[in-house]
């Protein structure tokens, strides 16, 4: 059977759409390959940007800000020591940009100006994180990347 150049053209474009329709069907049916959003209420967290801007700026006013070091134990946040550490309250959130189900969050609640995240709650990888605290009234935000 001879096969002209129409044919083969039309057998091209098949086998073509056929290879593109596999990985689009495999990528979205494949729990490995599943990606979330950044968050889920995108448009609602945006109405709260600018108090966001403002505790980044009392944050950076400080004469020293917060420290985040990888240690053999975990990781540990050194907050300043020139301020009461038993008056701060708030939340310290840590969001894994690849698996939303490692995000975790741990309220602040400090016996010394240091904390410490056990090792075995961290996973090697690169990490957000974002440290929302109150201390005499003046909301402070402390935002960083690093990789674990």
């Amino acid at each position: 059977m001879k096969i002209n150049w129409g044919t083969a053209i039309v057998l091209v474009f098949i086998g073509f759409i056929s290879f593109i329709m596999y990985f689009v069907v495999k990528m979205n049916t494949n729990e490995k390959y599943s990606h979330d959003l950044v968050t889920e209420e995108y448009y609602k967290e945006e109405l709260a940007f600018q108090k966001e801007i403002d505790a980044e700026e009392n944050a950076k006013a400080l004469k020293n800000n917060i420290e985040v070091k990888k240690t053999e134990d975990g990781l540990l946040i050194v907050f300043p020591e020139d301020i009461n550490y038993t008056s701060i309250s708030g939340t310290i959130s840590l969001y894994r940009p690849s698996n939303k189900k490692l995000d975790f969050e741990i309220p602040i609640a400090l016996s010394s100006p240091e904390l410490i995240i056990k090792d075995e709650n961290m996973i090697e990888g690169r990490w957000n994180i974002t440290i929302d605290w109150m201390y005499d009234h003046t909301p402070y935000l402390f935002k960083k990347s690093f990789v674990y």
